[in-house]
């Protein structure tokens, strides 16, 4: 028989109901993880968390993997700390080994995303230490919400595809959410289901105790409680499956222009040799003919990879980087943030942007 925990003996071996949705999409989630290796989960205490927790302890049990609990106690509340001991406390009744990680949140990106930033850099941190994936309990409401947000600032597909299900970051951590396709209203029902208790964040709620820099709800409560429920009413149907449809349909149609791009940058990138320094450059000539969507994924690429600051770059950078490429009428050098991009020839006189280190 497979090992148990305290959590295996809530959920069973076929769980039915509330518990039985998550834990389906936490089993298919953790198949690809080696026996013998470990799993972070993010726990924060509220309901998705909770309910995350127990399906991974439990799942991750029977294929034997060491479940380690992290809660981010951002020390914003006077109960936060109580709160995110509590939720420690949880986890190791469910036979899981607990860390609380106390964070300082700065300024920057106002409440929301800076307390978003310390929490993903301790989250790294921890799965770095442990040496495994980081599992998060975002749910389908939270990517249709993503999904709001998004279209409200005008992104394109790359940013419509809202949260990935399994992704790798450039430090090596890997960050799974197997919820995504479950709604926040099942990970309630396995809460109340398994008899777990779990913590109400004010800051979700509009008039909570965070707000915006310009004194608003913050964006995302206020879509929770106000847009969701508006845009239901308005089309009498639940809005959520479908916006979190189109981030799957974003998704595809993403990796599919970044896949394209990807196999366009090698022939357009080169290097020019300017005096005794060396300048990346880009050819113009490559880049003729390509729809503009993978055109300007190679533009943006090159700019990053030339040391444009990436929180700085937006699409109107890329529009006048790209107006270089396309609509060239003499216009001068192009200053995108930490770098300069200008429009010149390489020695066989081939047109070609060049960019330097501001």
């Amino acid at each position: 028989m497979p090992p148990e925990s305290p959590a295996s003996r809530i959920v069973g071996p076929n769980p039915r109901g509330a518990i039985g949705r998550v834990s389906l999409a936490v089993r298919r989630a953790l198949k690809g993880c080696a026996a013998g290796g470990s799993a972070v989960v993010a726990l924060s205490g509220g309901a998705d968390s909770l309910a995350l927790a127990l399906a991974v302890i439990d799942a991750g049990t029977r294929a034997g993997l060491r479940v380690v609990t992290v809660t981010v106690d951002h020390a914003l509340r006077p109960d936060s700390a109580r709160e995110a001991a509590r939720a420690a406390e949880i986890a190791e009744r469910l036979g899981a080994r607990a860390r609380v990680v106390r964070v300082e949140v700065g300024d920057e990106g106002g409440p929301e995303g800076a307390a978003r930033s310390a929490r993903l850099a301790a989250l790294s941190q921890c799965a770095r230490d442990e040496g495994a994936p980081v599992l998060l309990g975002h749910t389908m409401d939270d990517q249709a919400e993503t999904v709001l947000l998004r279209l409200a600032r005008g992104s394109g597909a790359s940013s419509l595809r809202a949260m990935s299900a399994d992704t790798t970051d450039e430090d090596g951590v890997r960050w799974i959410r197997p919820l995504l396709g479950v709604r926040r209203a099942d990970t309630r029902g396995a809460c109340a289901q398994a008899g777990l208790t779990w913590i109400e964040d004010p800051s979700n709620e509009p008039e909570g105790p965070w707000r915006a820099e310009d004194g608003s709800p913050l964006r995302r409560a206020a879509v929770r409680a106000r847009a969701i429920p508006m845009l239901a009413e308005a089309l009498r149907i639940d809005p959520i499956p479908a916006l979190a449809r189109s981030a799957e349909l974003a998704s595809r149609d993403d990796e599919a222009l970044e896949l394209w791009a990807s196999r366009e940058w090698e022939r357009a990138r080169r290097v020019l040799r300017a005096v005794d320094a060396k300048a990346p450059a880009l050819s113009l000539h490559a880049l003729e003919g390509l729809p503009r969507a993978v055109r300007t994924r190679i533009e943006r690429r090159f700019a990053l990879e030339a040391g444009a600051r990436p929180s700085a770059l937006s699409s109107i950078h890329i529009d006048a980087l790209d107006a270089l490429v396309t609509d060239w009428h003499g216009q001068g050098p192009l200053d995108l943030p930490g770098v300069m991009v200008k429009r010149t020839r390489d020695p066989r006189g081939l047109p070609v942007l060049v960019a330097v280190r501001t």
